[in-house]
């Protein structure tokens, strides 16, 4: 019998790696230029950039929808520096609102802190500015008997300050937030301490709202119980700072996080 020679085949490489290695390099190239151009404030230079990647993919699948088409190529550097300077414009804008803001706030701190101390109030109120909002503290005993939610006549005064300056910057939202210890209350007038606080801060805010011009929509109160509390509740001096009342006067913008660098 006749031994038949095997024969040899040229062994090839197997290169079906390079069909998924090319389309996550044209994915990473799509990622990159949709990040740089939702970055700008230009839509129609952004639409026609989105086009002009279909384009460059060769009759792929079109994944960008666009009215307008142009090539990359025609994009020129004058193109990337008029966006830009429309990005920069749209953030020297938002800077002038946070400072607006912070300026607002301040006052606003300044003023509230002129009369705690002309009055003598230090241990009852204290204002504290934050990234987001000024805060009003006020002891729940400045405001209420003890275990009770009827605002004191001589509350009033104070009530109307803090209404008068509110009404001098009305672009704020304003949260007025009642407070307790954690010593549990129920009785023929509250069930709990959710009760007592959020009757509280309503009760306070209605005080805040009997100016006739100010803007009511811009108002809301809400109780937090004994859910939030600012110090120790194994103390009577701990329990005391937790009962309070706070009124948040809130930014519009957070300042950090809105800047594009």
């Amino acid at each position: 019998m006749k031994k038949h020679k095997k024969e040899h085949h040229e062994e090839h490489i197997d290169e079906t790696w390079l069909i998924p290695y090319a389309d996550l390099l044209t994915l990473l190239l799509a990622l990159f230029i949709i990040l740089f151009a939702s970055s700008q404030v230009d839509e129609k230079k952004y639409t026609q950039i989105m086009a002009g990647l279909n384009s460059a993919f060769n009759g792929g699948v079109n994944i960008f929808e666009a009215s307008d088409s142009i090539k990359l190529d025609d994009v020129s550097p004058s193109d990337v520096a008029s966006l830009e300077q429309n990005g920069t414009g749209q953030n020297q804008a938002l800077k002038d609102m946070l400072n607006k803001e912070k300026n607002d706030m301040e006052a606003i701190k300044k003023n509230l802190d002129t009369f705690i101390a002309e009055n003598g109030l230090t241990m009852q109120l204290q204002t504290k500015l934050t990234s987001d909002m000024l805060r009003i503290t006020i002891q729940d005993y400045a405001l209420f008997d003890s275990g009770k939610a009827i605002v004191k006549p001589e509350a009033q005064k104070l009530a109307t300050v803090i209404s008068n300056m509110l009404n001098m910057y009305p672009d704020y939202k304003v949260e007025v937030a009642g407070h307790t210890d954690n010593i549990p209350i129920k009785n023929a007038e509250f069930d709990s301490n959710w009760d007592l606080s959020s009757r509280r801060s309503l009760n306070f805010m209605k005080y805040l709202l009997q100016s006739n011009n100010i803007n009511q929509a811009r108002f809301r109160s809400i109780g937090y119980g004994e859910y939030q509390p600012i110090d120790t509740n194994k103390t009577p001096e701990g329990r005391a700072k937790n009962r309070r009342v706070e009124v948040n006067i809130i930014r519009n913008t957070i300042e950090a996080k809105t800047i594009v660098p």
